[in-house]
């Protein structure tokens, strides 16, 4: 969770241009007051292995690349919007390495934070069908934040007329992923580089002495899956996720999606104390898989909006039959 601290001061000017900037900052936690997380949340979050761990490069045993965008809280000005682009290959036909990018483009109220990374992960195969990957991520985030599409009461207030624009700042993280053909569990914390973001509207060039807007802090993600063979026909996958972070509530995902030949897959999916969701998914082909889900809003904000939709998109080329299933 972003913390904010404001300078005090006993002059009433200065009070009241922290209020003013308050109202603006507030913009910085917002999406932390409602799901207590920094990092973006997907609820197709199984297809989207790559945006949480870096140790998932190359698993697919295939040229894979994957598109994901998310609306969230339609109908609600300021919502965050969340695409992301990813792409990630073993670096030869059964090599122990494998190789992904990973970009992802967030926006809510007035601010477009912009990360992308480099991925590398070494698999060690310790058993006849069991995995072990090694997972680093390496790149960083361009922030920028425009005070111009905030309602001010004063313009000309000179705490809102410097904007960020492109703020960038390094990243690197590390995670591991331990698989066999119908289960795995992976342990990750892909930003180990906690970022303060300041007031730069202040006279001063000395870090000291300017306002602390917002803190990144560390995600840890643990998730994991298992696949049953219910039948010929039907296969079914229970998955979750667990998301952690200094400061804010431990964030519990869980879904159950069932596979139908191979082809169809649907099933539903929950947000503890957040959302309840559905999702549904077509293997158009060999090479193309389209996946839609929809978050129903359970807490108090669902008066407000609409609901959330995800759309995701993945290509995958491979030179060998990769092994059935491919259900994660």
């Amino acid at each position: 969770m972003k913390n904010l601290i404001l300078k005090p001061s006993s002059r009433k000017i200065m009070i009241s241009k922290s209020i003013k900037r308050w109202i603006a900052l507030s913009i910085f936690t917002f999406v932390n007051i409602v799901y207590a997380q920094q990092d973006p949340q997907f609820t197709q979050y199984m297809y989207n292995t790559l945006s949480y761990n870096p140790a998932y490069a190359g698993q697919r045993e295939a040229l894979s690349a994957t598109a994901l965008y998310r609306t969230q809280w339609v109908g609600l000005d300021g919502a965050p919007e969340t695409t992301t682009i990813s792409i990630h290959s073993p670096l030869a036909f059964e090599s122990k390495i494998g190789l992904g990018l990973n970009i992802i483009h967030d926006e809510i109220g007035p601010t477009k934070e912009t990360t992308f990374d480099l991925d590398f992960s070494y698999t060690i195969q310790t058993s006849a069908f069991n995995r072990l990957s090694f997972g680093l991520k390496v790149g960083g985030n361009l922030l920028d934040v425009d005070f111009s599409k905030l309602n001010l009461q004063d313009p000309n207030d000179p705490s809102f007329q410097s904007n960020i624009d492109n703020e960038f700042n390094p990243n690197f993280g590390v995670g591991v992923y331990y698989s066999s053909d119908n289960w795995y569990v992976g342990l990750s914390a892909p930003n180990l580089v906690e970022t303060d973001h300041f007031d730069r509207s202040n006279n001063s060039n000395q870090t000291s002495s300017r306002t602390l807007l917002a803190r990144e802090r560390i995600h840890y993600f643990l998730m994991g899956g298992y696949v049953f063979d219910l039948n010929r026909n039907f296969k079914f996958k229970p998955a979750t996720i667990f998301k952690a972070v200094e400061g804010a509530p431990l964030q519990w995902d869980a879904s159950a999606n069932f596979m139908y030949r191979e082809t169809v897959t649907f099933g539903v999916a929950y947000r503890w104390t957040a959302a309840l969701s559905g999702l549904v998914g077509f293997q158009i082909n060999d090479n193309i898989f389209l996946g839609y889900a929809y978050d129903g809003d359970t807490t108090r904000l669902g008066e407000f909006n609409s609901g959330s939709h995800e759309i995701f998109l993945r290509f995958e080329l491979s030179k060998a039959r990769v092994r059935s299933p491919r259900f994660f």
